[in-house]
């Protein structure tokens, strides 16, 4: 079996965001404004995060005073 950068990538991709959408974490913490999944729940583009949700969790975190963060 041959490898690519993509047979490699992609499982491990699946895993992180599989991870990140079950604990709520990073841009799976606020609902997508392209294709209205809520939070926690993975996009519909297949291995992919929507632009605009990622832009929403960088408001989101603005928004979080610096003494707040962990």
């Amino acid at each position: 079996m041959q490898h690519t950068a993509s047979s490699i990538t992609d499982p491990a991709f699946d895993a992180l965001y599989e991870t990140l959408r079950l604990y709520q974490h990073g841009p799976f913490s606020v609902s997508c404004p392209d294709c209205h999944v809520p939070p926690g729940e993975l996009c519909l583009a297949r291995r992919a995060v929507h632009r605009g949700r990622r832009r929403a969790y960088r408001a989101k975190l603005e928004g979080v005073d610096e003494n707040d963060r962990v």
